[in-house]
């Protein structure tokens, strides 16, 4: 019966040690860890980790059981493991803001490029659009000098006339009628005439004869011609000249000397300066100007 007492005295002391190890080693543990905090904060400047904390120091006291403790319980690994399960969870959330902080610069970065990139193209389309305006405000000015040159040039030959065309009809001697012949060569210098400008009729009529008589012979044979033109072709009385030269000598073809007139015969001559010419250059490129398309 003591042999029996005594053997389970024995095993309650042995059950006994490794809770009071315990126990001391915990509590040795926290003491060194309350005594800390003025170390730690001494050293705190150097030792601060990412997240702005202390870093973790290592547990130096190995209690009774030293390094292993086969009978420690799970509220001892608990708490050993609760100050880095903390650091660990603080450095995932400091990993998570750095993240986004990362991602939203990289967006403002982003929108800030393209804004740049529109702005520049905008630029680009302005300077092309402006540079198409030079070009045309350019090709105006041209235009306009080359209408300014031929303006003047044509205002300072407007009473130079140049001859055209020149006509001779044939009266038989003492009438005045015009042939069909006659009628087919004024139809021929009047048609081309419709809607010009910058024209006029010379009429001059020759008659042979002397004095009065021949002047007026002469200037009847004229008026048939001017008659003729006025109500078939619609010329313009104010761009016909005409007059009787009666039997007034006229140059010879070598120009050596000149002859009287045999026979009645009214000659038709076709002046023309340069105001057509310039109403052809002046519409010219205003039509193109109207037919360009827009830019």
């Amino acid at each position: 019966m003591k042999n029996r007492i005594f053997v389970a005295l024995l095993l309650t002391a042995v059950l006994a040690l490794p809770a009071l190890a315990q126990q001391t080693g915990s509590t040795t543990q926290d003491q060194p860890a309350a005594a800390a905090p003025s170390t730690d904060q001494s050293n705190s400047s150097s030792t601060a980790g990412a997240s702005g904390k202390p870093a973790l120091q290592p547990d130096t006291h190995e209690g009774f059981w030293g390094k292993i403790n086969p009978f420690a319980r799970k509220k001892y690994v608990q708490r050993q493991t609760a100050p880095i399960r903390d650091r660990v969870n603080e450095l995932d959330d400091l990993t998570s803001a750095n993240s986004k902080m990362i991602k939203d610069t990289d967006s403002r970065a982003q929108q800030g490029i393209q804004l740049a990139s529109t702005k520049a193209n905008e630029a680009d389309q302005h300077a092309i659009d402006a540079g198409n305006k030079a070009q045309m405000a350019q090709q105006t000015a041209t235009q306009a000098n080359t209408r300014l040159s031929t303006v003047e040039q044509v205002v300072g030959n407007i009473d130079q006339y140049k001859a055209a065309t020149q006509t001779e009809i044939r009266f038989r001697p003492g009438q005045s009628a015009l042939s069909q012949n006659a009628k087919s060569a004024l139809d021929d210098i009047a048609t081309p005439l419709k809607n010009q400008r910058g024209y006029i009729i010379e009429v001059q009529g020759f008659s042979s004869g002397h004095g009065q008589a021949a002047i007026a012979t002469s200037q009847k044979m004229a008026d048939s011609v001017v008659r003729y033109l006025v109500l078939n072709h619609d010329i313009p009385v104010y761009r016909i000249y005409v007059v009787g030269m009666g039997n007034a000598p006229v140059p010879t073809a070598d120009e050596q000397g000149k002859k009287h007139t045999s026979g009645g015969r009214v000659e038709i001559s076709l002046l023309k300066n340069d105001l057509e010419q310039l109403a052809s250059t002046s519409t010219t490129p205003a039509s193109q100007d109207q037919q360009a398309p827009p830019k």
